[in-house]
């Protein structure tokens, strides 16, 4: 189950509690049924070997980078979360669990202080993993050479010393974590972090080998052979920009016999029609559907569904190359937020279970004590409406001192990212008279050049989270962030948003309104963003795939647990 809603709260009243006790006080397709699940519980150890352990895969996009530093895309999260290993890692019930920590850290009484004991592994190479390899990475991910975007939003007001780091104030090497010997680390705070050890199982805090990428220097993770692993599997084939590549079962990883498939084989397909072909062929175990072949096969017995907590929307540039562009106007971005049809877009485009998002903080994603859902909080805003959508670009129009408008929208080059992008062009030029959209569709490793220069007028963007918390998606938008890349700015939304992790930190309900007041500021009044759709997904699955395990937040999947079963 992907979204495990009880199992979370049980494992944060777990992290909590531990504070407490301390201080006195382009994603793929999901895999698994509930039955699989409960199968891939009790069978783990007992499945049949003779069958040949081999899974095919599609993905839809290229690796744009392996190295943990750099990586900011779902396709690289996704392979260093099989490859590579943490300090925790998300179990099938998606709870952060101990990894390469053996066991729970210990606490200090001000809950700022962790320590961690390292349980004994390996590289790939044969070489021990070591405290020093955490401290070196995440030091890396600080260095402003290195010029890690994740590594000061991931660290930032969480790991002592990451926020003066960023400043230039501090030099990186301060920051708040020490290898005391070669199996026990010690991590600093800011301040007390309820969901840190959540975060210990993302990507940016993997380990690195500072022997090896030193002797690798600028040719470090440029292709399969110039990175070393501690995970479930190890990269294969990948010459650094190839449509092919291969997971390769890591004989070195400390749980290897939890390990049941010897080889992944991934393809880049970026069109439906051919992945869909490749999987009745039987060259792919799962291909993703959209649109009319979701119609097509919206009965067929290897047809799978999943929710998911990503959530679509247009991102609007106030600032483009340092010119201030039209969406500067926040009459603007209303009416291009409240201009197209979501639910035909998600009904007759998408096709795929998607539902549309007239929100920021995705459906079944975060609750409270009482396990309410964080989206009841605000409910439904920026609701598709023709006339407030005119009425807003007429006034629009009127202050910029123009008649008419031509707006670029940046959008990806899959088959299925062409068809949205030529329908919401369409809904968004026939409700706005005076609007003309262009359509620029790139690659993706080309979008997220132009997303990092800031030189896009408007583009179809979407952020999966990092961590089970509001403050994931809501810390994207604070002004400079590293993630914000649109010049948006607001002292109150960053007020809010900084009140959540700071002085509200330990006050559940004051952080949880605070956090649902930005995000009414952010949709609601000065329309930052615009809010297109919450992913689902469908897709066919070889009935003999089994144990794929899902996550809401981090790599998108596990395959530690995966196995073919009754292919034969």
């Amino acid at each position: 189950m992907k979204n495990s809603k009880f199992a979370w709260l049980l494992g944060l009243m777990l992290v909590v509690a531990l504070f407490l006790a301390a201080c006195g006080g382009d994603k793929e397709e999901s895999t698994e049924t509930s039955t699989e699940k409960e199968e891939t519980d009790a069978t783990t150890e007992e499945v049949a070997t003779d069958e040949e352990q081999v899974l095919n895969l599609i993905m839809t996009a290229e690796i744009p980078t392996m190295d943990s530093a750099l990586v900011t895309d779902a396709v690289g999260f996704d392979l260093l979360n099989n490859v590579n290993e943490g300090l925790y890692r998300l179990n099938q019930d998606n709870v952060a669990e101990p990894a390469l920590s053996e066991g729970e850290p210990t606490v200090s009484e001000d809950g700022l202080v962790y320590t961690f004991t390292l349980r004994d592994a390996n590289w790939s190479d044969g070489s021990p993993v070591t405290a020093n390899d955490f401290e070196f990475a995440w030091k890396r991910a600080m260095n402003p050479d290195t010029a890690s975007e994740y590594g000061p939003y991931m660290m930032d007001g969480v790991i002592k010393n990451a926020t003066e780091i960023m400043e230039g104030s501090v030099e990186y090497t301060e920051l708040g974590v020490k290898a005391l010997d070669e199996k026990t680390l010690e991590v600093t705070l800011e301040k007390p972090i309820p969901y840190f050890l959540s975060l210990m199982s993302f990507g940016t805090f993997l380990p690195q080998s500072e022997e090896f990428v030193t002797a690798q220097g600028a040719n470090y993770a440029k292709n399969s052979e110039a990175l070393l692993y501690n995970g479930p599997f190890t990269l294969a084939n990948w010459d650094g920009t190839g449509l092919s590549w291969q997971l390769l079962k890591n004989e070195e990883y400390w749980d290897k016999d939890t390990v049941k498939l010897t080889e992944i084989n991934y393809d880049v397909v970026k069109e439906p029609g051919t992945a869909v072909n490749l999987y009745s062929e039987g060259q792919k175990d799962r291909a993703g559907l959209s649109g009319e072949f979701a119609m097509q096969y919206a009965a067929d017995p290897e047809l799978i569904t999943e929710s998911e907590t990503s959530v679509f929307y247009f991102k609007y540039n106030q600032e483009r190359l340092g010119e201030k562009t039209p969406l500067a106007n926040v009459n603007i971005r209303e009416a291009m937020s409240k201009a197209f049809n979501k639910q035909d877009l998600v009904d007759v485009v998408l096709a795929n279970g998607s539902v549309p998002a007239n929100y920021l903080i995705p459906k079944d994603f975060t609750f409270d004590a009482d396990a309410n859902d964080f989206r009841d909080v605000n409910g439904d805003m920026a609701e598709f409406n023709v006339e407030e959508a005119k009425a807003a670009f007429e006034k629009g129009l009127s202050e910029l001192g123009v008649s008419e408008l031509t707006i670029e929208i940046l959008n990806g080059d899959t088959e299925a990212a062409k068809k949205m992008g030529e329908y919401l062009a369409n809904q968004l030029q026939t409700n706005l008279p005076g609007l003309t959209v262009k359509l620029k569709e790139v690659p993706f490793n080309v979008r997220l050049d132009l997303d990092t220069n800031q030189d896009y007028d408007m583009q179809i963007a979407g952020w999966g989270p990092d961590y089970q918390d509001p403050y994931t998606f809501m810390n994207l938008w604070l002004t400079g962030g590293g993630n914000n890349k649109m010049s948006y700015s607001n002292p109150e939304y960053d007020k809010l948003v900084n009140s959540a992790a700071n002085e509200l930190a330990l006050d559940p309900e004051a952080r949880w309104q605070a956090l649902a007041d930005a995000e009414k500021l952010l949709i609601d009044e000065d329309y930052g963003i615009g809010p297109i759709y919450q992913r689902g997904l469908m897709f066919l699955q070889k009935p003999y795939v089994k144990g794929i395990v899902a996550h809401p937040f981090g790599g998108d999947y596990s395959y530690k647990w995966a196995y073919i079963e009754g292919k034969n």
